[in-house]
């Protein structure tokens, strides 16, 4: 599950490249829980903004829950 803060990966890769790997990216930062899901891209911070239904579609796996990482502490 995700939380405001998380890391996601998406289905598709950000049209944005890294400049150090050449590499598509592809790791989103949730922003905002409701109705809608905000992200924004980790590299060059564009956001986006879906409805709950297409973002748990085109979501693939959560990479770090904000959560998890505080229980962990």
């Amino acid at each position: 599950m995700y939380v405001i803060g998380s890391y996601v990966e998406m289905k598709k890769p950000h049209a944005c490249t890294i400049k150090s790997t050449g590499k598509k990216a592809n790791e989103w930062e949730v922003i905002r829980i409701g109705a809608d899901i905000k992200i924004r891209c980790t590299n060059c911070d564009h956001v986006v903004m879906m409805s709950r239904h297409d973002f748990e579609r085109k979501m693939r796996k959560v990479l770090q829950n904000k959560a998890a990482t505080k229980k962990s502490l």
